[in-house]
């Protein structure tokens, strides 16, 4: 997703949902927390935030859930010992889920994204999450405030999302319709940065 996206992280009006995206839906974090949290709260939120606010929670929770599933699926069927090419990646890319499980997996990002979207532009909204900052904190919910805090904010930045999101999703079904129309070479081999040497004493040398 890094390499996929640089160009649109390079820029200031949409560095921040990339972040988010990667940090806090399709990332590699513990989630239970947040999850947990959310089972809690939302009988809270139904009363304070609009109940499309909340489905659209629900959806971004079930996006990093299934986003797991299908990495862990993946990844067992990897190589062993951490070293695989793009090709080895698309063979289990495909040996390892469903089209339709991938695909929905796309459509929710769109989801989650829209959803985020429609209301951040409400002053509402925010005025709402900062309602209910230090109620959170006392509940022990601070993982999940910041999480909603985050993707308002970053979603509030780009003014509008629409672009952000078409690309996203013409850039995610053009790589998955070549993986499983068996291209193993949709995207270049990733460039994976070496240490720098270092001196006897642990200090950086100097080119």
């Amino acid at each position: 997703m890094a390499e996929t996206y640089a160009d649109l992280a390079s820029q200031r009006r949409y560095s921040a949902a990339i972040a988010f995206f990667r940090s806090d839906l399709y990332g590699e974090g513990d989630f239970a927390q947040r999850d947990a949290d959310l089972s809690r709260v939302v009988p809270i939120m139904m009363r304070v935030l609009p109940p499309r606010l909340v489905t659209t929670i629900a959806k971004a929770t079930e996006l990093n859930a299934l986003s797991q599933e299908l990495d862990q699926a993946l990844i067992t069927r990897l190589p062993d010992g951490g070293s695989f090419t793009v090709a080895d990646y698309c063979a289990a890319y495909r040996q390892s889920a469903e089209r339709a499980a991938r695909q929905h997996q796309i459509a929710l990002i769109g989801e989650v994204g829209a959803g985020l979207d429609m209301f951040v532009r409400r002053p509402f909204v925010e005025s709402a999450l900062s309602m209910m900052r230090r109620p959170a904190r006392l509940a022990g919910l601070g993982v999940l405030q910041d999480f909603l805090e985050r993707g308002v904010k970053a979603f509030r930045k780009m003014q509008g999302a629409k672009e952000f999101l078409e690309t996203i999703d013409r850039r995610e079904r053009g790589i998955l319709d070549a993986i499983f129309d068996g291209d193993d070479a949709p995207f270049p081999e990733p460039v994976v940065p070496r240490a720098r040497p270092q001196s006897s004493s642990g200090a950086d040398r100097g080119l």
